[in-house]
C-alpha cells in the first residue's frame, strides 16, 4: 500500500482509481464522449426510447421488437405501487424532502415483493423491473400528496416518461414534451461509477437485495455534491433575476470564490455531451413558453465561465431551466434523476451479482502508532 501525502492526494475521492470492470457505460472526459454498452449517447438520444435504453443497460444489446414489447408490458404491469406504501407516504410530514420520501418508500417496497431478496439473475431482474416501474409513481404521488391533491393512478397505456408527467400534472403532456422528457431520462440513465452507482455496487457486493442496493443509491444521490446540482442551478438563476444582472453577479461570485453551479465536471474536460441536448431543450422550452430569460442567463453564464475559467456546463446546467419551464417543482429535479438513473443502478447491480466479489478496499492509515493506555485519572 502507498504511503505519504503524495499518494493520499492522488487517491483523494478515488479520482482515477479503477474499482470495477463493467461493460455498461464509459466516459471519456478528454473527448466528451459517453457510451452505453458501446452506443454513443448522441445516437441513443436521437433514435432510442428510454425503455430501449433500460433493456440495453440490463442485457447488453438493444431489444428486438418482441423483447421491447415484453419489457414494456412488464414495466407497465408494475407501475402501480402497493396501497400500503401510498398510505405510509400520506403519514409523512408534508415538508419532507422528496428524496427522503423516495428513499424510505422504495425501501418499503421490499415488504411487498416475496422474491425481492433473490440475487440470482431471474429474481433480481424481476425486482429491478418492479422498482423501475414503481419509482416514478412514488415520486409523482409525493408531489401531489404534499400539495393536498389526489394521487393519480398510472396509465398503463403510456411509457415511463409520458406516464410520469401525467401522474405529476393530471393531464397528458403533448407529444413534444413527452419525447423531450423521454430523452432527458435517456441522458441521465447511466454515468459509469459515479457516487450513487458505486454505492449500489458496494452494497450489491455484500449480496444485499435489490431494494437495499437501490435505497443506498438514492441516499447517495440525495447529497448536494451529487444529485442536487440542477436544483441549485435554478436557484442561482432565480437569485440573479434578469439577464442584464448576470455579469455583475458572476464577477462578485467569482471574487467571493463561490461555486458556480452546473459548471465544470469531475470527469469531463470539454463539453458534457448531455449538456448539448439539454441546451437545445432549454432553448426549445424558452421559445415554446415565450419565457426566454432563463435561457439567456444560462447562455451568458456559460460564455463567461468558458472565457474566464475555461469551464463548460455539465448535465445539470440546462436541465434546470428545461424542467422549470415544464412547471416542475425545483425539489423534484433530483427525484427525476432517480427515475432515470434507476436503469443504470439496476444494470450495475445485476452486473455485480453476476460476477460478484465483496468490495473491500484498504484505507491508508495516517494516525499515530505505539500509543499506550493511560489510566483515566491521569489523562
Amino acid at each position: 500500500m502507498s504511503t505519504g501525502t503524495e499518494s493520499s492526494a492522488a487517491a483523494a475521492g478515488l479520482r482515477g482509481v479503477v474499482a470495477a470492470q463493467s461493460s455498461i457505460g464509459d466516459v471519456n472526459g478528454e473527448q466528451g464522449i459517453l457510451i452505453y454498452q458501446g452506443y454513443d449517447i448522441h445516437d441513443l438520444a436521437e433514435h432510442a426510447t428510454f425503455e430501449e435504453v433500460v433493456y440495453l443497460l440490463w442485457h447488453g444489446n438493444l431489444p428486438t421488437q418482441a423483447e421491447l414489447d415484453t419489457l414494456k408490458a412488464e414495466l407497465r404491469a408494475n407501475y402501480e405501487v402497493p396501497a400500503q406504501v401510498i398510505e405510509l407516504m400520506k403519514q409523512f410530514p408534508k415538508t419532507a424532502d422528496p428524496m427522503d420520501v423516495l428513499r424510505t418508500s422504495v425501501s418499503a417496497l421490499d415488504f411487498f415483493d416475496p422474491a425481492g431478496h433473490g440475487t440470482d439473475r431471474e429474481n433480481a431482474t424481476r425486482a429491478a423491473t418492479k422498482i423501475t416501474g414503481q419509482i416514478g409513481t412514488i415520486a409523482a404521488a409525493w408531489d401531489r400528496i404534499r400539495n393536498g391533491k389526489d394521487v393519480i393512478s398510472p396509465d398503463t397505456s403510456l411509457g415511463i416518461a409520458e406516464n410520469f408527467l401525467y401522474m405529476l400534472n393530471g393531464e397528458r403532456p403533448d407529444a413534444d414534451e413527452a419525447r423531450m422528457f423521454d430523452v432527458c431520462l435517456i441522458l441521465h440513465a447511466d454515468h459509469e461509477l459515479n457516487a450513487s452507482t458505486f454505492t449500489t455496487r458496494v452494497v450489491a457486493g455484500t449480496l444485499a437485495d435489490m431494494y437495499g442496493c437501490v435505497t443506498a443509491g438514492i441516499a447517495a444521490l440525495a447529497g448536494p455534491l451529487h444529485g442536487g446540482a440542477n436544483t441549485a442551478v435554478m436557484k442561482m438563476l432565480i437569485e440573479i433575476g434578469e439577464p442584464d444582472k448576470v455579469d455583475g453577479w458572476l464577477e462578485k461570485a467569482l471574487e467571493e470564490k463561490r461555486k458556480i453551479m452546473g459548471i465544470g465536471h469531475a470527469v469531463y474536460k470539454t463539453e458534457d455531451p448531455r449538456a448539448t441536448w439539454l441546451r437545445r431543450y432549454s432553448k426549445h422550452m424558452a421559445d415554446k413558453t415565450g419565457t426566454s430569460k432563463w435561457y439567456e442567463m444560462s447562455q451568458r453564464i456559460e460564455n463567461l465561465m468558458l472565457e474566464k475559467k475555461g469551464m463548460h456546463p455539465n448535465v445539470d446546467f440546462y436541465s434546470a431551466s428545461t424542467y422549470y419551464l415544464m412547471d416542475i417543482a425545483l425539489d423534484m429535479y433530483t427525484p427525476i434523476f432517480a427515475v432515470s438513473r434507476i436503469s443504470g443502478w439496476t444494470g450495475h447491480i445485476l452486473e455485480q451479482y453476476a460476477n460478484n466479489k465483496l468490495i473491500r478496499p484498504r484505507a491508508e492509515y495516517i494516525g499515530e502508532r505505539d500509543r499506550k493506555y493511560v489510566a483515566i485519572g491521569e489523562r
